[in-house]
């Protein structure tokens, strides 16, 4: 993709806005058991403030942000998560993903359950956020830098 010489106001604006934009996709992710929301729409919020670098600026500045090479293993990361804390409550006696098999000592029932659901949005975020960062990465066919 040929990079064309941005405008200092849109530069400007993205600069500014990217951070609100992750706030708002991370309080979609940690409060998505409790109402609307979770981790698949706060995945998609972040890889769109991810997605904003991306378009607005040269590759060199948005490889600090984030790596094209760190959305493979992001993905796998929180793919892990998701079936990791499922597994964990089969091998402890419990269905996947029933959440009150979870071994958090010093919680109660209802604390486990929204702790474990917690974690689960976070898996499902970070999967979902690095999975469309690496299709956007792929569709526009540059190399890894």
């Amino acid at each position: 993709m040929q990079h064309r010489i941005a405008s200092p106001i849109i530069l400007l604006v993205s600069r500014f806005i990217t951070p609100y934009i992750m706030l708002y996709g991370f309080y979609v992710i940690f409060h998505g058991h409790y109402g609307p929301g979770g981790g698949f729409q706060g995945g998609a919020i972040l890889a769109a403030a991810v997605l904003l670098i991306r378009i607005v600026n040269d590759p060199e500045v948005y490889e600090i942000h984030f790596k094209s090479s760190f959305g493979i293993p992001f993905g796998a990361a929180g793919v892990l998560i998701f079936f990791g804390i499922g597994f964990i409550a089969m091998v402890l006696g419990g269905n996947f993903l029933d959440y009150s098999y979870l071994p958090l000592v010093g919680l109660t029932q209802a604390d486990v359950r929204s702790t474990g659901i917690l974690l689960i949005e976070i898996g499902v975020a970070f999967a979902v956020m690095a999975i469309l960062v690496s299709l956007y990465d792929n569709l526009l066919g540059e190399e890894n830098v």
